[in-house]
């Protein structure tokens, strides 16, 4: 990293973000707000020479970081679940978070625990990933409450797939109730050929802008959205030192409590995308289920769910999930052909 004279903490925020400059002897000469919007930005801090400035990962941190670059200076985004001293603090608030922001990017820019953001044409195709997934949310939360309407007027509908809902219940949804759900069950329809549009959509990106998903689909119960989506989180697959860091990067890996003699695993730590790690998690869901295909991978979660154990079955999905993500890490490095079955059972 190239040694700046002055380093710049930015708390941003959604109206105002505030700013601490810090000069080369650790001195604060500078502090003040700006409003967060492109033109008072560009104004504020174009009349800086090019320094260091820190700031956390937010809503607004991608085009801000962007702009700033844009000046010459050069700009750190850290990683606000890992800055336990901003966020845990007994006096926390911007002008402090400015502050604290700038004096760590001034002595060792490591603590921030830095993070880098997607390229733009990356982070768009993502966006109609996420839109698929709340509108697929908002479908079965809508479905739920048609369930749970009817059940308390003493009805059951039948168990049916979300895609089929409408036509199953619709002739079973009793008149007195037609009045209040007729109306949802339309906007589960209309939501059902939104989301047919959408998986259309992320085919033809998958197959035109991202042929190494093609990779990853081989194994059997990843689709295309799955494959789409790891690729446009992970974006670099070489800026891993190992495979293994895939499955802590998703958030995948247990947490760890070491102290002298105690060492204990805790729950995931559930960082990173929590989209692609959903998806994950219903990929591993399928390949251990009752239809999942045979494969070494199936094998290896069945074996450990065999043991038993609390929690034996959340345990074992949760570790498919952390190899699948291996084993497509692999797949998308390497590009050679899965073979489902090579470890003798």
């Amino acid at each position: 990293m190239k040694h700046y004279s002055t380093t710049i903490g930015l708390d941003v925020s959604d109206k105002y973000s505030r700013y601490c400059v810090i000069d080369g002897c650790g001195e604060v000469v500078e502090e003040g707000r700006v409003r967060t919007a492109a033109e008072a930005m560009s104004r504020k801090f174009s009349s800086y020479e090019p320094s260091c400035i820190a700031m956390e990962v937010g809503t607004h941190s991608r085009w801000v970081s962007r702009l700033l670059e844009a000046m010459g200076h050069e700009v750190i985004v850290s990683n606000s679940r890992k800055l336990r001293m901003i966020y845990a603090s007994d006096s926390k608030g911007d002008r402090a978070d400015a502050e604290m922001l700038g004096r760590l990017g001034r002595s060792d820019p490591t603590l921030l625990c830095p993070i880098r953001h997607r390229a733009e044409s990356s982070q768009l195709d993502l966006a109609l990933i996420r839109s698929r997934d709340m509108v697929v949310r908002t479908r079965s939360n809508l479905i739920n409450h048609v369930r749970g309407s009817v059940k308390a007027f003493g009805y059951r509908l039948p168990t049916c797939s979300a895609e089929s809902f409408v036509n199953k219940v619709r002739g079973r949804i009793p008149k007195e109730l037609w009045l209040a759900l007729g109306p949802v069950l339309e906007t589960i329809g209309e939501l059902t050929v939104r989301i047919r549009a959408y998986d259309r959509q992320i085919e033809v990106i998958a197959k035109k802008r991202y042929p190494e998903t093609a990779l990853l689909t081989q194994i059997s119960g990843v689709g295309e959205l799955t494959a789409l989506a790891y690729v446009l989180t992970i974006e670099d697959p070489y800026r891993f030192k190992s495979a293994r860091s895939v499955g802590a990067y998703l958030g995948l890996r247990p947490r760890l409590n070491q102290s002298g003699q105690t060492d204990r695993q805790l729950r995931i730590t559930k960082a990173g995308d929590d989209l692609l790690r959903r998806l994950l998690v219903g990929c591993a869901h399928y390949i251990v289920g009752p239809f999942g295909p045979e494969c070494d991978l199936r094998h290896w979660g069945l074996r450990m769910a065999g043991r038993g154990g609390k929690n034996a079955k959340k345990r074992t999905v949760v570790a498919v999930a952390r190899k699948l993500s291996v084993l497509l890490y692999r797949l998308w490095i390497t590009g050679e052909e899965y073979k489902p079955l090579l470890v003798s059972r």
